[in-house]
């Protein structure tokens, strides 16, 4: 609610705060980045530090930005005190995760859709709030009654909520937190201000380029930490990255939705394209879109467990595509404006339940709350997009009425085929989503309900300085995953098993032979130390005539023409070097005493490999043994 409450405001607030409009902007562009920047920082925290924790932390938070808000001690605390609203959004999140470890899997895929759609939920029904506040109470009751609220429900959580067990070890990265807060806000401020400053301004121009900029030095130093504000060995993982990608066109199909509808229903009836509504009517006619939202919950669980969340988010954005296409033709009454936007409500809260579901069922439990903040994020980014994207449509294609440019039919129009397209995009995304196993770490839930304990270890790699990010994956003894843990540079995995058994632990790196071994866990104390098998390698003898050549030198290079390594050989004319990348190389070994010298193809693939060379003025007497 906390985006939209403002919302039938906005018109007055310039009078009423003795501000231009542009300046009165600046009450909803701070909530927008605020939420922006927190959500991935605050669900980082919460699975370091604790859950239910951060969530009173960032209710604690909205509850005095709403105070000062309320008691409108100046227009620069107006601003501070709406920037501290929007840490608020951080709770679907965080409340996703602390779903998954509570609840019973029966329960959790209706409990993930509802509170999924609370984002679709919230905003439509904020404006109609709002409306009734502001018209009766006055515009101070808006922002005391998300106070109040906000009050309520800390020492509700205070009172019934226990914290999770399930915790991420390590230190807070700050360094990737400051870097990705100076990018995330040079990249939003100039979508949410371009329409103002001009998309050719060099201040629009030179916070593209910061974010850019910083986003190049933000991502090196994320793969070099071993516990990043956001780990892009999981995020560049095929389902999750795609899942992310479809978060950003669903975002922006949910944001046009309120976008066209409001304009359908405010404008005037002169300029052909609305239908004339005052705000607080408009308000209300969007609550039937909430309420479906809020109805589709339970259906919707029931879709993740019988078909999974790929297939759903497929179903979602569909009838989202539907939906908009449908509004074209069927847009010239209230009660038409109504269904349309309902209809594309219904696939919104549809596919809205399925992005978490798909973002837990590809992550270690541990990361459960970061990765869905990162996915939350997106969202918000889409909506931003949208926000520009749909405003800079409708402004191309305006008619003077009375005086004043208002968008055309035609820009509407637009505006809703434009919509089908980016969910029609999202439904195409959606199938290139890798299928997954109906039972997942994701859509069980805790299958010991407060008895999963965090189980923490070593990878060592035995007779070798050269170590590699490996992963760490743990089995039942009949096959399922109970969850994985990628390793950083500490070496350190951390995993969540349901209580005390026996388990099926493996680790693999690149590079490295993968090793297995079935532990008995007791339920309390330290993971096993888990050691990888022999390192891969590219080994061979290099001879002249049947004899070893002690002296002669081995280089292997790309296919395409890049060297890789060279080294010397022993004594005994033996070479060994780490097993480089599949794909197809030359080898060539010289002996500088003879002149002689031979060069011969070889495609490496993920097993050790032996490669003798034999140097002969022959070629066809060289050999090669693999």
């Amino acid at each position: 609610m906390q985006f939209t409450l403002i919302i039938p405001l906005i018109a007055d607030l310039p009078g009423l705060l003795d501000v231009t409009t542009e300046d009165a902007s600046w009450l909803i562009t701070a909530t927008i980045l605020c939420s922006a920047v927190s959500t991935p920082i605050v669900a980082r925290m919460a699975d370091m530090y604790g859950k239910r924790r951060m969530l009173m932390v960032v209710l604690t938070i909205m509850v005095i930005g709403s105070v000062i808000c309320a008691l409108e001690a100046g227009f620069a605390m107006l601003i501070l005190g709406r920037a501290m609203q929007g840490f608020a959004a951080s709770l679907i999140a965080v409340g996703i995760s602390i779903l998954r470890d509570e609840l019973p899997k029966e329960r959790v895929g209706t409990a993930v859709a509802l509170m999924s759609a609370t984002m679709g939920i919230g905003s439509g029904l904020g404006l109609p709030l709002s409306g009734v506040l502001y018209q009766h109470l006055g515009w101070h009751s808006i922002f005391w009654f998300s106070a109040v609220a906000g009050l309520v429900l800390v020492i509700t959580i205070a009172l019934f909520i226990d914290e999770s067990s399930v915790r991420t070890s390590g230190r807070f990265d700050i360094l990737g937190a400051i870097l990705f807060s100076i990018a995330i806000v040079a990249l939003l401020l100039p979508l949410t201000k371009a329409g103002q400053w001009g998309w050719d301004s060099p201040l629009v121009l030179g916070l593209l380029g910061l974010s850019a900029l910083t986003l190049v030095i933000w991502f090196p130093t994320q793969l070099r930490r071993s516990q990043p504000m956001v780990d892009l060995r999981i995020a560049r993982q095929r389902t999750v990255l795609t899942t992310n990608i479809a978060s950003l066109f669903v975002g922006f199909a949910m944001f046009a939705n309120m976008m066209l509808t409001t304009q359908s229903l405010q404008l005037p009836v002169a300029s052909g394209a609305g239908l004339g509504l005052d705000a607080g009517t408009a308000g209300l006619a969007m609550i039937p879109m909430g309420l479906v939202m809020a109805a589709m919950a339970p259906i919707t669980g029931r879709l993740l467990d019988r078909i999974g969340g790929r297939l759903t988010l497929i179903l979602g954005a569909g009838v989202m595509a539907v939906g908009y296409a449908a509004r074209v033709p069927f847009s010239e009454s209230v009660l038409q404006v109504i269904i349309g936007s309902t209809v594309v409500g219904a696939g919104t809260a549809i596919a809205f339940a399925s992005l978490p579901t798909l973002i837990m069922s590809a992550v270690p439990i541990t990361e459960t709350a970061s990765a869905n903040g990162l996915n939350t994020l997106v969202r918000t980014l889409g909506s931003s997009v949208a926000s520009a994207g749909c405003a800079a449509i409708l402004a191309a294609s305006v008619a003077e009425v009375g005086g004043t440019l208002l968008p055309t039919r035609a820009g509407i129009d637009a505006v809703a085929w434009t919509s089908a397209v980016i969910a029609t995009i999202a439904v195409f995304l959606a199938l290139a989503i890798p299928a997954a196993r109906p039972t997942t770490s994701a859509a069980r839930g805790s299958e010991a309900q407060g008895q999963e304990v965090v189980v923490r270890g070593e990878v060592v790699f035995p007779g070798s300085e050269r170590e590699r990010p490996s992963l760490v994956s743990v089995l039942t003894l009949d096959g399922d995953q109970v969850d994985w843990s990628p390793t950083g540079p500490d070496r350190c995995y951390s995993v969540v098993l349901p209580g005390a058994g026996t388990y099926v632990f493996t680790v693999n790196a690149l590079g490295w032979s993968p090793a297995s071994r079935v532990v008995d866990y007791a339920g309390h104390g330290a993971g096993p130390v888990l050691r990888l098998g022999e390192e891969l390698t590219l080994h061979g003898c290099v001879t002249h005539a049947g004899e070893p050549c002690g002296d002669a030198t081995v280089a292997l290079a790309h296919g395409s023409g890049g060297l890789v390594q060279t080294t010397r050989c022993d004594e005994h004319g033996r070479y060994r070097v780490p097993l480089p990348g599949a794909g197809p190389y030359v080898v060539t070994a010289v002996r500088p005493s003879s002149r002689d010298a031979a060069s011969r193809k070889l495609v490496v693939g993920v097993e050790s490999i032996r490669f003798d060379i034999e140097l002969a003025k022959d070629p066809a007497e060289v050999s090669a043994d693999h």
